[in-house]
């Protein structure tokens, strides 16, 4: 890839992907096992569900599947693109994003499906807000697609063909950092139960308001229409 990834996309990307895996390590320890970020999973176990006649967990399954639709949708309506671009309102939706966090806090605590729908409203949100860069794919939320491409360039570079080493790096780095942050997640459960989620919506938050006012006052004007 001819141009060279921004120092805030690493660090960005490495960040929401350890957000990921701190929140959907929490649903699946914490509620029914119920997996946030994992619709593939998702979807499985709803087919399986409607063959079994099982309504309970096709209201359930169905739910967290719209809740991380919905997500995606609200990011499409706040930054109506989806390729990684500075001046976007990611600050709002990182925000947003946060809040759905600690909302979600006291409905897992109460073993309420509001939580997890909660949680997976704000990883819809954070997946969709930006999904390409520079020609490459992105997704924080879930690493099924980055283990793809990993295994794509792997199998390009055994029959001698040019070696995308930016991407490689990149899906390296996110499929590292949602691991991170599933060993951290987890840890954290251990010991401090869903108070855990504080951490992902005081990262997201900050980020959010740290990049709402870098875009305030260091980003460029937009020139008048």
């Amino acid at each position: 890839m001819a141009e060279r990834f921004a120092g805030w996309v690493w660090v960005g990307g490495a960040a929401l992907a350890t957000v990921a895996g701190i929140v959907n390590v929490v649903g699946f320890l914490g509620f029914q096992e119920q997996a946030i970020t994992h619709l593939t999973g998702n979807t499985s176990l709803l087919g399986a569900a409607l063959v079994v006649g099982d309504r309970t967990a096709v209201l359930h399954l169905g739910a967290m599947i719209a809740a991380f639709v919905f997500g995606s949708m609200l990011s499409g309506l706040i930054i109506q693109d989806s390729t990684l671009r500075l001046g976007r309102r990611y600050g709002v939706a990182l925000t947003i994003e946060s809040v759905l966090l600690l909302l979600a806090i006291p409905l897992f605590r109460q073993q309420h499906l509001a939580g997890p729908m909660l949680a997976a409203v704000a990883c819809g949100l954070q997946n969709a807000m930006a999904t390409t860069y520079s020609g490459a794919l992105i997704r924080t939320s879930h690493v099924s697609g980055m283990f793809t491409d990993l295994g794509i360039m792997l199998g390009h570079a055994l029959r001698g063909l040019p070696l995308g080493r930016r991407r490689l790096a990149l899906c390296t780095l996110v499929i590292a950092f949602f691991f991170g942050g599933g060993l951290l997640g987890a840890w954290l459960f251990m010991h401090f139960g869903y108070a855990t989620l504080y951490l992902p919506a005081l990262m997201t938050g900050g980020t959010g308001l740290a990049y709402f006012a870098y875009r305030q006052f260091a980003l460029p004007a937009p020139p008048p229409s």
